[in-house]
């Protein structure tokens, strides 16, 4: 009989309960709901992505207004709390070396990093204790992860983030592959991908923590994980409706009202397909109407925008403020499970006691 879930350990990291709260930006996972996932025992991810935008120079200096707005956010969850705090980084935005380079200033103890191949990361942290995590949906991009950094900067991951096909947001998969018969794909991702970790950890004597992401929603999911070989797993969705989450209530409120039916997959500037809960916004946009953009700062690497139907970081910002009606709200395929918002000391609790249930 266990009593209690081995801690995760990266490196000299040691994350007490094996959760990763996932970053969701714009402005999801700030200071707040990080501090106190890390106080409660887990690791808690401060999404990167648009701080900026509630600057007034964020018209004139982009880039300085999303470096400051990072910088603030650490700095306050590290006040808030003595435990495991680090940032969540798209490599599609385009001052994405900055960001890093934030992170490693500010002492943050760790990078998540997806929507993209983050293939010079180590460059931008050498010389820091930052961890460094990529986010894969494929053994094949693991592959490619694992073999660069090793020629390059003789450097592996830290740990690695394996996304299935079920999680909420920017994902790496196509829309074909999104809407097919999900059931097992991540299962299978993560065998297939820890076949490649245990070779190179083999190889390099060098633990490699992978962690197990999208669509995991209560104990039971964590316990078959961990019966598969992650040792730790990263949850996002369930986060929102938790009292430290700073979006609006009427954010909140969506998610509890969610039904299966109003999640669906949109195409989004990023370059990627999302999954999101329908509103009035999505419905026009998935009906083909384009919203006119203006845009002085060019934050995705991808985005054009004289071509582009709409502006994801000014929609994703209308939720957070409420704006629900022009907004895109991002949420993992099991948010129709989601039916009230309590603290996150109640929900990990619930989440480390049912997986030492189902273990057991």
């Amino acid at each position: 009989m266990i009593s209690e879930l081995d801690p995760l350990i990266i490196g000299d990291l040691k994350i007490k309960l094996p959760i990763i709260q996932g970053g969701m930006g714009v402005a999801v996972s700030t200071a707040t709901l990080a501090a106190a996932v890390a106080n409660h025992g887990g690791a808690g991810t401060i999404a990167s992505v648009g701080l900026g935008y509630t600057s007034e120079e964020n018209e004139t200096n982009f880039v300085r207004a999303s470096r400051e707005g990072l910088q603030a956010e650490i700095r306050k969850a590290k006040k808030l709390s003595q435990g495991v705090i680090g940032a969540n980084i798209l490599v599609a935005v385009s001052n994405y070396e900055d960001l890093a380079r934030v992170v490693c200033k500010e002492k943050a103890d760790f990078i998540v990093s997806g929507a993209g191949l983050p293939l010079k990361l180590p460059e931008y942290v050498e010389g820091s204790s930052v961890k460094i995590i990529p986010i894969v949906s494929s053994a094949r991009a693991a592959a490619l992860i694992f073999k660069t950094w090793k020629k390059r900067y003789n450097r592996l991951p830290d740990a690695v983030v394996v996304e299935g096909p079920m999680a909420g947001g920017h994902l790496g998969f196509s829309i074909e592959e999104l809407t097919a018969n999900r059931k097992g794909v991540l299962e299978t991702l993560v065998i297939e991908v820890l076949k490649l970790v245990h070779e190179y950890e083999e190889k390099c004597n060098n633990p490699i923590p992978l962690i197990a992401a999208g669509g995991i929603f209560d104990g039971n999911d964590v316990a078959r994980f961990f019966q598969l070989g992650a040792s730790g797993v990263q949850i996002a969705t369930r986060f929102v409706a938790t009292h430290e989450c700073s979006v609006s209530q009427k954010f909140k409120d969506l998610y509890l009202k969610a039904e299966d039916k109003d999640v669906v997959i949109i195409k989004s500037p990023v370059g990627m397909p999302g999954r999101s809960i329908k509103t009035k916004f999505i419905e026009q946009i998935m009906q083909g109407k384009k919203t006119a953009v203006r845009c002085s700062y060019r934050c995705l690497k991808t985005c054009d925008p004289a071509s582009v139907p709409y502006c994801i970081a000014k929609a994703l910002f209308n939720a957070v403020n409420g704006n629900i009606d022009e907004a895109v709200v991002f949420a993992g395929i099991n948010v129709s499970r989601v039916n009230k918002v309590v603290s996150v000391k109640e929900l990990m609790d619930e989440i480390v006691g049912e997986a030492i249930t189902a273990l057991n």
